[in-house]
């Protein structure tokens, strides 16, 4: 370490010390609550920092944006009682799925599966006609 960054940390934590004796901390918001940190270690370590930036700015990446109208499309999929609407949003949903899959550089094995209700449904549907 050199010099120079010696005195600066020593500057620092003495204007620390300082603060707090004189209460500065004291009426901070969350005070006595564990800090909310966050996992980035999913990203890459030259990704983070863009990231965060963006995230502060109130936009997500596009993998998480995907992410998110799949999940949102499901809960969509699951309160929804027209068998033909169904149909077309499992469609829309695979192809979200599709795309995410497509961006996203991992092993096939580890790629989100596509839904498949249309053909669970045929299914369910014939069984009652043949009855």
């Amino acid at each position: 370490m050199s010099n120079i960054t010696a005195v600066f940390e020593k500057l620092a934590e003495e204007s620390i010390r300082e603060a707090m004796k004189k209460g500065e901390f004291d009426d901070l918001p969350g005070k006595g609550r564990p800090l909310a940190l966050e996992d980035d270690s999913h990203l890459p370590p030259d990704l983070r920092m863009a990231y965060k930036v963006l995230k502060n700015a109130g936009c997500i990446p596009p993998e998480l944006e995907l992410r998110k109208e799949i999940r949102s499309t499901e809960a969509l999929l699951a309160a929804m009682p027209d068998t033909e609407e169904k149909y077309r949003q499992t469609k829309k949903l695979n192809l979200l799925i599709m795309k995410l899959n497509v961006t996203r550089n991992v092993s096939p094995l580890l790629e989100e599966g596509q839904r498949y209700y249309a053909k669970a449904a045929e299914k369910v549907t014939t069984r009652k006609s043949e009855k």
